[in-house]
């Protein structure tokens, strides 16, 4: 009996503490499922707000532009309507400098055309030489500029859709009609400026009529018309997206199957409206966002729960099946685990030693590689231009031996600079970059890959910005990069029979400088960049200049990539940061 009491006692308490560990994981999966909930309800609210104040703020610069737009060109005919020019040529019928004339002044006003009518509504000059001898006697702008005195607004809606704005004005001489002048309105520039910022924005006159929208097809409808416009398909994904989305919101409308935020702001002139949707994916994707965060967090406290559960019954178990035998045997196993630990210990350390003194010694090869890698180019060129100058001076003509020594003067200059840079290597951060202007590195390097040129006849063509291109960063190691990719260039066409190389630099958010080849392309692009990886004859390449490229431009902030163009051959593509600065100076002056 008392063994029976010992061995239940201790049960007792494992029990209660196995249902308290239950009652807390219980207790954690409703506290994530109120703090989820509550979160999903603040963040929404709160980024909604957010993405409504951004939609209302845009809403109201579009429609400040495009009254700007149209008070600007709203003067243009009342000018134009008292040009001495004009007049006499409409006097004279003389109009042979009449459309130069206003061609001159459409550059300086911006608008998008000038057309000049005489009283019968012929064109008889024009920014656009097409519509010359045009009649529009029966257009709106012409017929209604006659019979008033004032500048007339007109819309004119084309067969082909969209819509064309004129100001027009009667030109007087004296008391009577001499003719029209009409100025063209160009605001299809904001249909397309905003297609690329705002999901959706459109422009209604006084009768609810569409007459600038970012979607063409809306153009000459309501907005009613334009948005029942949805095929089945869309009412059915909008339908799952609504069930799936734990974000959903009530939209104000649907468009293209996705419910959007819908603004409206009143434009000062005619009766005008713009109207914006703004979809609610931005709102989603952060609400989830930080969601996704919280039920991952939650997760790891449940896992770490169950897990400390695990272990404390596993121990208890242990702790019922120990006894002393066991334990003195553990203890003298231990023993000799420490010692086996401690020779072991001093087994690695010597290893660490060994490997350390290996990572040197490979170290030291791959240096000396590369070295002997970029010297070679270097070495090659001063061996030409050395025959060079031999031939010179042996026809008398030391001037041009002069220039060639000079040149190998340059190249002794560049392979110390080039030995200093592989130096440099393993101190990265303490280069000072400056301003590289690319086409002249670009320049640069051609002038040094210039006798390998000259023995091959190979079509270079370069494609250049007309401004100048600017990034930060050292100009040996850039014009290095191109050297190696030119050289690259050059090898892969050595077997076609009309080898052809094409370099393009142009500039967009960075500096992008493409060379394009017409060889056979590249086999592996995996293993392209990679040290050692080389395709060429035994002697011709060790395969280090693609890697130490690739490490330079990365070392610059910019990347190098690599591949095989559609009509055949191999297309390399270094990407570095634009430097902003010298543009600003450029700008400036």
């Amino acid at each position: 009996m008392n063994t029976n009491g010992a061995s239940t006692s201790p049960l007792r308490p494992n029990g209660i503490v196995s249902w308290r560990l239950r009652a807390g994981l219980v207790v954690l999966l409703v506290l994530a499922v109120l703090v989820i909930s509550v979160t999903n309800r603040l963040l929404t609210d709160r980024f909604t707000e957010t993405t409504r104040n951004r939609a209302e703020l845009r809403i109201a610069l579009y429609g400040g532009n495009l009254l700007a737009e149209l008070r600007q060109n709203a003067i243009v005919p009342q000018l134009l309507a008292r040009d001495p020019t004009l007049i006499t040529a409409l006097q004279t019928s003389n109009y042979s400098m009449s459309t130069q004339r206003l061609i001159s002044f459409v550059e300086e006003i911006g608008a998008a055309s000038l057309m000049l009518f005489d009283t019968d509504g012929r064109t008889v000059a024009a920014t656009d030489r097409n519509r010359l001898g045009s009649a529009h006697r029966s257009e709106p702008y012409f017929v209604d500029a006659i019979r008033s005195n004032a500048t007339i607004f007109s819309v004119i809606e084309q067969e082909t859709g969209g819509f064309r704005f004129f100001y027009s004005r009667r030109i007087q001489d004296g008391g009577t009609t001499a003719g029209v002048i009409a100025a063209e309105v160009d605001l299809q520039k904001f249909e397309r400026a905003w297609a690329g910022i705002s999901d959706a924005v459109i422009v209604t006159d006084s009768t609810n009529r569409i007459i600038l929208a970012t979607e063409p097809r809306w153009r000459g409808r309501t907005e009613e018309e334009a948005l029942a416009n949805q095929t089945p398909l869309s009412a059915i994904e909008r339908a799952i997206q609504a069930t799936a989305d734990w974000t959903a919101l009530p939209p104000d409308a649907y468009l293209q199957g996705e419910a959007v935020m819908r603004l409206d702001a009143r434009v000062n002139f005619r009766g005008w409206r713009m109207v914006s949707y703004t979809t609610y994916a931005s709102v989603r994707e952060k609400v989830n966002g930080v969601l996704a965060l919280e039920v991952m967090g939650f997760a790891i406290l449940l896992a770490l729960s169950f897990y400390a559960l695990n272990r404390r019954t596993a121990g208890k178990a242990l702790l019922f099946q120990r006894e002393s035998a066991e334990l003195r045997a553990l203890n003298a196993a231990l023993q000799r685990e420490i010692a086996e630990r401690k020779r072991v210990q001093q087994t690695l350390a010597v290893a660490e030693q060994t490997l350390e003194q290996s990572s040197k010694l490979a170290a030291l090869g791959e240096m000396s590689a590369a070295v002997s890698h970029e010297l070679n180019q270097p070495l090659a060129a001063m061996k030409t231009y050395l025959a060079g100058a031999r031939l010179l001076l042996r026809r008398n003509r030391h001037d041009e031996a002069l220039s060639s020594f000079g040149r190998i003067d340059d190249l002794i200059e560049r392979m110390g600079a080039i030995t200093r840079q592989l130096k440099s290597y393993a101190r990265k951060g303490q280069e000072s970059f400056s301003p590289v202007n690319m086409g002249d590195a670009l320049a640069s390097s051609l002038l040094m890959m210039e006798p390998q040129l000259r023995q091959r006849q190979i079509q270079i063509s370069r494609i250049l910005p007309e401004n100048p291109v600017y990034v930060l960063g050292d100009r040996m190691r850039i014009e290095q990069v191109l050297v190696n990719l030119l050289r690259n260039a050059l090898d892969a066409t050595k077997s076609e029979r009309n080898p052809s190389v094409e370099i393009i630099l142009s500039a967009g958010e960075t500096a992008t400088l493409t060379v394009r080849d017409n060889g056979p392309g590249i086999e592996d692009l995996d293993a392209l960049f990679e040290p050692f990886y080389t395709t060429k004859q035994p002697g011709d390449g060790v395969g280090l200049g693609l890697a130490i490229s690739s490490g330079i431009v990365a070392d610059l902030g910019g990347r190098l990539t690599a591949r095989n163009g559609q009509a055949g051959g191999a297309v390399f593509e270094m990407q570095l940061p634009i430097y902003e600065g010298d543009k600003e100076v450029e700008a400036a002056e």
